[in-house]
């Protein structure tokens, strides 16, 4: 693997990393920063899909669909895109609750379920990538 796209990968997925992690730090808030955590999950999928896509010369377009990015992951690897099925329901979270007069936020119990379908998909394209493609830290 060329480096430059060593490094495009590992930005992609240290992007991810990130948004684990502030998703988490926003469930440990006091009161909780629910709908932020959604936005968190959703992004954390989307750029690991990013980065997926990226190891394997797939071009994609500027978007927040999980829907898009999986079927496009899934021409690559089908059983990939069976494991993010789960998440595409983040996808509303990339919009959702980020301006006034949403609909009510989902519970904390939602968000915690949502970071841990974001951890699966995470974990699950870090599996498929070559080690060189591996960002230096993963996420707790």
């Amino acid at each position: 693997m060329q480096p430059e796209k060593a490094e495009e990968i590992q930005a992609w997925l240290k992007k991810a990393s990130v948004d684990l992690r502030a998703a988490g730090v926003d469930l440990a808030a006091d009161p909780p920063l629910v709908g932020d955590a959604l936005f968190h999950c959703q992004q954390a999928v989307e750029k690991a899909l990013k980065a997926f896509l990226t190891a394997h010369d797939a071009p994609f377009r500027k978007t927040h669909d999980l829907d898009e990015l999986a079927i496009a992951c899934g021409r690559i690897n089908p059983e990939l895109e069976r494991e993010v099925n789960p998440a595409l329901e983040l996808t509303t979270f990339a919009w959702a609750f980020r301006y006034p007069g949403e609909s009510e936020e989902p519970s904390r119990e939602e968000a915690e379920a949502a970071l841990a379908l974001a951890k699966q998909v995470y974990e699950a394209v870090l599996a498929r990538l070559p080690a060189q493609g591996h960002p230096k830290s993963v996420p707790s």
